[in-house]
């Protein structure tokens, strides 16, 4: 059984920057697959970036060039770095993982992992 804990989320205003992090445990191979999901108040969830075990990455278009996601096999480690945030950036992020796993792509129903979630403000 794969634990996700997310950290990281906070306030901040347009134009700033955050870094989620998510700790994974309850796996033992890199064959991992995770993801950054969001879900703003009144909309569906959404997928935000994914990567897979070799290292690939999907990014939704509403943040392409300003959000990076990266993984730390020896840290069992995901990050999203969130640059040039704007307010319709605010939801809450979660982390999701597949394992074990090869391949994905930004849709949610290929995870079968979930964190509790981190709420990103931005302000205008």
């Amino acid at each position: 059984q794969v634990q996700l804990v997310e950290s990281g989320g906070g306030s901040v205003q347009a134009g700033g920057s955050l870094r989620l992090s998510c700790a994974a445990s309850g796996y033992t191979s890199a064959r991992i697959c995770m993801g950054w999901f969001r879900r703003a108040p009144g909309k569906e969830r959404e997928g935000v970036a994914t990567i897979d075990s070799y290292g690939s990455t999907s990014y939704a278009d509403s943040v392409k060039g300003r959000f990076t996601i990266s993984k730390d096999n020896a840290k069992k480690t995901l990050y999203l770095q969130m640059n040039s945030l704007k307010p319709e950036d605010t939801a809450m992020y979660y982390c999701a993982a597949d394992y074990p796993c090869y391949y994905v792509n930004l849709d949610a129903r290929r995870f079968r992992y979930w964190g509790q979630g981190t709420q990103v403000t931005v302000s205008s």
